[in-house]
């Protein structure tokens, strides 16, 4: 969890200057567990709108940045959700995956606060919550969701995404592991009993 706070806190320290990233990472480490899971997710959503603005800021629709011969950046926008699932829906899907964010938020925030040891299932709950409302802030601020990470190979391009999209993907598979690894111990607790 302090690798990827000192990551965002880099991407802050743009901002911000880098004496109060210090005091910030320093303060974490003194934290009660539940501010902490809380304080993950709003640093993700801060990290995830600032590259987003800097994109905006310094980006055409449509135009895009090659960095390596696999990465590049791009503008583009998408309506729906993962995949551009919904994306050509009739504008209904906006508030619909807005309403659907703010419950799953809520959701999270009761079981950060109701289970503060589950640390890899927090984790993975407060990087869930950091990505949906960052992508909630751009359906309400754009109507979509600005995307700009383009990863591709032999002319192949994996659908862009942005910091909120890779948020909930690593927070989705934290707890695929989490669950797997309980659905180990378990097994191993009691051996000769099936799954």
């Amino acid at each position: 969890m302090r690798v990827l706070l000192f990551c965002i806190a880099i991407i802050l320290s743009r901002f911000s200057g880098a004496g109060s990233v210090r005091l910030l990472i320093f303060s974490i480490s003194g934290m009660a567990l539940f501010p902490r899971y809380l304080l993950l997710a709003v640093l993700l959503l801060l990290a995830d709108q600032a590259t987003k603005l800097m994109i905006l800021a310094n980006f055409e629709l449509g135009e895009h940045v090659e960095l390596t011969p696999f990465f590049s950046l791009i503008l583009v926008y998408n309506p729906g959700a993962a995949f551009s699932f919904l994306a050509d829906a009739s504008g209904w899907q906006k508030w619909f995956f807005v309403l659907l964010a703010a419950a799953i938020s809520l959701w999270i925030v009761v079981l950060l606060w109701r289970h503060p040891e589950r640390r890899r299932e927090n984790i993975a709950l407060s990087l869930i919550m950091g990505g949906a409302l960052g992508n909630t802030v751009d359906r309400l601020a754009y109507g979509k969701v600005v995307d700009f990470l383009d990863f591709h190979l032999g002319g192949h391009h994996w659908p862009a995404f942005n910091l909120a999209d890779a948020g909930i993907t690593i927070g989705a598979a934290l707890l695929a592991l989490d669950a797997w690894l309980a659905w180990r111990s378990g097994k191993e607790a009691a051996p000769g009993v099936s799954p």
